[in-house]
Parts: structure tokens; C-alpha cells; sequence
């Protein structure tokens, strides 16, 4: 029919009905396209012989046409597997964690899995709904760096079979694989290197005291210097959240009064950055030396020196574990412990200043 200003006007009725979202095209009408039964495309779409070059062609065009996809959930629960992973983060934004999780990808990739992340904040409870979230989607196996210290709720799915590696952090109250690096061991290397150079006065700035890696740093910065025979003064030492507020006040505190420290050992790389700044601002120099490479680290002036520990590698090495597990390759529970290299550059080789 025609409106006033005669243009025609066509029913809804009459419009062929437009899904938004379709539905996605099956085997059976790439079957019906190509002119072939349902166990040809089945064979062509999983690389199985049987099939001659000129049906393969037809079956081929068929799936290029219709835009099908090898529906995978089906095919691999019928195997038991899900052909995923889950990898549970503390902050996605922690440059540290980017090389961590690229080397998990590309173990997970090389097994043909898929990789699913998140991160935790920090927060037990988000990690605790992360992972049984990740759990309830049937992931084969988790790498999890950890924010809480009970892991009790994870007993049902490890029964269950769910392969699982913990990652810079122990698990807490469940035995299960560990892959971690030395961090007492590189802070004491750390600290101990100040104390090389002249260094007594030597402030620690960390983490909060309830995560593993603080705890440790802070007990390798202790034993240096015990070793050296200094004893430790409280004003010396802060932990707490790494907001580059409460860091900059830390810092400040240590290098004002009669007797201020002449060194400050960082606990992770965003706690360095943060003494980066306020050292800008300071009028005398000050050595640093910090636990974690950061990126530029080694173009200011002077160039940071730091404990360096190689996240790639502990990645890497979790994904394989994880995927033993899966194999059936690994039997008992096992800590992994990761070396880490003192990296100098000149800030944690400035004497004491005069």
C-alpha cells in the first residue's frame, strides 16, 4: 500500500524475518550445502582421512561459505577434557605479570588449551569466587597466584581432578605444587650488596607482612643484616600497600630526621618506582636498590639496580607442571624454587653520603 506522500509501505509481514544474533550453522547443512553425508564433514573438519580431493574442495567451500565452526565444547566433553586452563592473577595491570601469563598462554597453546584469566585485587574472597567460578566452567587446571591464605575450598575440586599449581605463593593449608622464586635469598643478595658499599643505615620498604613474597624479602633484608652484624632500628622498616602514597611517606620518614637512612632496599617494582620519584625530589643521593626489574630501569640516571627474578620462567614452568599433572606424569606435590640475579646499574653502588 501506498502512504500520503507515495511511498509503499511494506507490511512487517511481509519482511523475511532478520535474526540479529542466527543461529550458527551445523555439520548437518554443511552436509546439505556440500551434497555429502554428515561423516564426511565430520572426517574433513577433523583432518581425518577417507575423504578424495574433490569432496574435501566441496565440504571446504561449504564450511567457508556458511562461516561454521568446529563446535569444540561438545567434542572434547565427550573426551572428559575441556581443553581449558584458568589463571588466576593478583592485579592484570602488574607489569610483572604480563611475561607470567604469556608463558602460560603459549605452554597452554603448545598442549592445544585455551586460556582463561583473571585477577584476584588482592582480595581472598574475589579469588576464592574466581576460581570456583572457573571451576564450575569445567576448566582442566588451574595456575594460581595466590591472595588468601586458606585454600581448604579448593580440596573438593582437587579430589575432583582439577590439576592445580600455585605460582609465587604457597597454597595455604592444602598441600599442593608451588613455583616460586628465591625471594629471601635475592633480598638478603640485595641488601647485602648495599652493605657492600658502605651502607649501615638501610631502610626496607615492602608489601603487606601477610603476603609470602613480603614476608620472605623482609626476612632476607633481616639476615643481611644480622650477617653484617647491624642491628635493625624500627623506623627502618615499612610495610604495607604498595599505593604510591602511603610508599612516598615511608620513603620520606626514613630520609628526614638526625640519623636518616643512606640506602632503601624496595620490596617489589611498584614500591621501586615510587622511591624512584621521591629520590628525584631529594637533595642528597641515596642508594637503591629494588626487588623486581622494571621497564626503563636501566635508562635513568643513575640506572636501578635490582634483584631480578624471571617471571617468563616461572610461568612457564607452573604450565608445565600443570600439564604433568594432567598427563599423569606427576605424582606427589613438589616446591619449585626459581633463582633470581642481582642486575647492578649504579644506584645500589652510591656510597653513603658524607
Amino acid at each position: 500500500m501506498d502512504d500520503r506522500t507515495g511511498l509503499r509501505i511494506v507490511p512487517d509481514t511481509a519482511r523475511p524475518p532478520v535474526n540479529r544474533y542466527g543461529n550458527r550453522p551445523t555439520m548437518k547443512d554443511v552436509a546439505a550445502r556440500a551434497g555429502v553425508g554428515l561423516k564426511t564433514v565430520s572426517r574433513v573438519v577433523n583432518g581425518e582421512p577417507g575423504v578424495t580431493p574433490d569432496t574435501e574442495r566441496r565440504v571446504q567451500e561449504a564450511i567457508d561459505a556458511l562461516g561454521f565452526r568446529r563446535n569444540d565444547s561438545a567434542r572434547v566433553l565427550r573426551k572428559g577434557r575441556t581443553a581449558s586452563i584458568g589463571l588466576v592473577l593478583e592485579d592484570l595491570a602488574d607489569p610483572f605479570y604480563g611475561p607470567l601469563s604469556r608463558a602460560v598462554e603459549e605452554v597452554a597453546r603448545s598442549h592445544g588449551a585455551l586460556l582463561i584469566n583473571g585477577s584476584s585485587a588482592e582480595d581472598p574472597d574475589r579469588e576464592q569466587e574466581l576460581v570456583l567460578a572457573l571451576c564450575a566452567r569445567r576448566v582442566d587446571g588451574l595456575v594460581v597466584i595466590p591472595a588468601g591464605d586458606d585454600h581448604r575450598y579448593l580440596e573438593p575440586e582437587l579430589r575432583a581432578g582439577v590439576a592445580t599449581v600455585f605460582v609465587d605463593r604457597p597454597a595455604g593449608r592444602i598441600d599442593a605444587d608451588v613455583v616460586l622464586s628465591d625471594s629471601f635469598g635475592g633480598a638478603r643478595d640485595g641488601v647485602a650488596h648495599l652493605i657492600a658499599h658502605g651502607h649501615r643505615r638501610v631502610g626496607f620498604i615492602g608489601d603487606m607482612p601477610r603476603i609470602h613474597t613480603a614476608a620472605e624479602r623482609l626476612r632476607g633484608y633481616r639476615a643481611a643484616m644480622e650477617e653484617a652484624g647491624i642491628p635493625v632500628e624500627d623506623p627502618w622498616m615499612s610495610l604495607g600497600v604498595t599505593d604510591p602514597e602511603r610508599v612516598r611517606r615511608a620513603a620520606e620518614e626514613m630520609l628526614s630526621g638526625p640519623d636518616p637512612v643512606t640506602a632503601i632496599f624496595a620490596g617489589n617494582n611498584r614500591v621501586t618506582v615510587t622511591v624512584v620519584r621521591v629520590l628525584a625530589r631529594h637533595s642528597r643521593p641515596v642508594a637503591l636498590v629494588g626487588f623486581d626489574d622494571f621497564e626503563l630501569a636501566d635508562l635513568l640516571r643513575p640506572g636501578v639496580t635490582v634483584v631480578a627474578q624471571d617471571a617468563a620462567a616461572l610461568g612457564r614452568t607452573a604450565a608445565d607442571r600443570l600439564f604433568r599433572q594432567l598427563d599423569g606424569t606427576l605424582l606427589a606435590p613438589e616446591r619449585v624454587q626459581l633463582p633470581t640475579r642481582l642486575i647492578t646499574r649504579g644506584s645500589g653502588e652510591l656510597p653513603p653520603a658524607v
